[in-house]
């Protein structure tokens, strides 16, 4: 149990910080009194997706790692889609992500199921207080260089009362426009903007619970890291997390072609149409690591590299 259940001794929880993310949660249960409807589901599934993406291919792959360069402008589309998906901003993000890969698994890690059991590592560190804090601009300079970004960062609030009004306005429109749809605003509000955000919540917070603790691993990397397949499938592609750390600097995080990472199958759209542009990929060097260690069984020390933890890039 004590591998499951485990609180750092540090650790405060504000109560009134987290009302927010308890009010998500029990808003799920509004579903008993809405009911359902296929409409209402698969609305909420289409807007769940762009803002799954906001945050496997903006928050992670580009504002955290910076694989892959792209325009001022879609920098904020994409800090935006994140943003509405009720996990803070880009800047709070990227910086507790490069500090994850700083020390993971170790003490200083503010998620490890090593140190802290599945639920710290899942869901009990975001309601942290010192977690839930803005982070200084000097964690990521990078990134506060953009008013743009440093707007959201200060005013959280903003992009989740857009991502309300999107879900209403949604449902009225569907119940005025569509009535052989037989769906009601209250069914696409309830399954858009609280059964949609906390399946979203929970399915990121995989990664860092779940990936760290089930799967295979290809490479044998300084922490506990995981390829998981399910979890991937769940994250549009996030759940080759063995694979992320043993090269965080690579946009793609499916190393070979039975590896599904629909994020990266998306970017590479984008990039056929210059959205985006100069994705990075894994070495020849680490896909042969990879390779020997699944067919000769050998033990390969494959530490993270300072220099991939977090590329720079120009927007």
């Amino acid at each position: 149990m004590k591998r499951f259940f485990r609180i750092p001794d540090d650790a405060q929880v504000e109560l009134k910080g987290n009302l927010p993310f308890l009010f998500l949660h029990l808003g799920c249960l509004l579903v008993f009194w809405v009911g359902m409807t296929p409409a209402a589901v698969a609305i909420a599934f289409l807007l769940l997706l762009p803002r799954m993406f906001g945050l496997t291919a903006g928050y992670h792959r580009y504002f955290s790692h910076r694989t892959y360069k792209t325009s001022r402008f879609f920098q904020f589309i994409l800090a935006l889609l994140g943003a509405m998906s009720i996990q803070k901003d880009p800047m709070w993000w990227a910086a507790h992500h490069r500090g994850h890969h700083r020390y993971t698994d170790t003490s200083k890690d503010a998620h490890s199921p090593r140190m802290f059991g599945f639920f710290w590592a899942h869901m009990g560190w975001v309601m942290c207080k010192k977690n839930a804090n803005l982070v200084p601009d000097e964690l990521v300079p990078d990134l506060a260089k953009y008013p743009e970004l440093k707007f959201l960062n200060r005013h959280q609030k903003w992009p989740v009362l857009f991502y309300v009004l999107l879900c209403a306005l949604t449902g009225f429109a569907v119940q005025l426009g569509l009535p052989e749809w037989e769906t009601t605003a209250g069914q696409v509000f309830v399954w858009s903007f609280f059964v949609g955000t906390i399946v979203l919540h929970h399915v990121t917070f995989l990664v860092n619970s779940a990936a760290h603790i089930w799967g295979n691993r290809a490479y044998e990397t300084n922490e506990d890291s995981r390829n998981n397949w399910w979890v991937a499938f769940l994250t549009m592609g996030e759940g080759w997390h063995n694979n992320h750390h043993r090269y965080p600097g690579s946009e793609r995080q499916g190393f070979f072609w039975w590896q599904v990472d629909v994020t990266h199958y998306v970017l590479q759209a984008l990039a056929w149409f210059g959205i985006v542009w100069d994705l990075q990929k894994p070495p020849a060097e680490v896909l042969r690591q990879a390779n020997t260690a699944r067919i000769a069984g050998m033990d390969l020390k494959a530490g993270l590299s300072e220099n991939v933890a977090c590329r720079s890039a120009d927007v």
